[in-house]
């Protein structure tokens, strides 16, 4: 993998298409070279499927941690979020109640991003401390609309 891949990656995730042409105007990559591109990362894996689904193992970010943020902030839940949010590697941010006040989730390549993950949420404003848990291995990972049978769904979700 070299830059390309990463800008083209990248561009896959901020413009959610695997268009050569949108993907062409995002990273001045000639379009030829984006599909020769797009078809080795499909062959490596690490794009999975026909949606453009990066395989974030295969990337090379295969070390989820879930982090517990305990916070005593000024201002809105919402704008503490954002800070958060800011944090690289942070893909999910959740406000909870209880004990904990949010859940963060982050996608990291090493240890080594773990510390600098948690030194920079320790420099937050706000963050009283963080307890940090790491997913040894993913046993399921699938679209909430999975999780259900149709029947389900059309009973929840279809207005009568």
């Amino acid at each position: 993998m070299d830059d390309r891949d990463v800008r083209l990656l990248k561009a896959i995730a901020e413009l959610e298409t695997g268009s050569p042409e949108r993907l062409h105007e995002a990273t001045g990559i000639p379009v030829s070279t984006i599909h020769y591109r797009l078809n080795n990362l499909r062959e490596e894996g690490i794009i999975a499927n026909d949606r453009y689904d990066i395989d974030l193992e295969e990337l090379g970010l295969g070390v989820t941690v879930l982090v517990e943020i305990h916070a005593d902030y000024q201002g809105s839940y919402e704008e503490f979020a954002d800070r958060l949010l800011t944090v690289e590697g942070v893909t999910n941010v959740y406000f909870t109640m209880g004990e904990t006040d949010f859940i963060v989730v982050a996608r990291l390549s090493d240890s080594e991003m773990v510390e600098r993950l948690i030194a920079e949420f320790e420099q937050l404003e706000g963050v009283d401390r963080t307890v940090s848990t790491f997913v040894i291995s993913a046993v399921e990972e699938r679209d909430a609309l999975q999780s259900y049978s149709l029947e389900t769904l059309l009973e929840e979700l279809v207005d009568t």
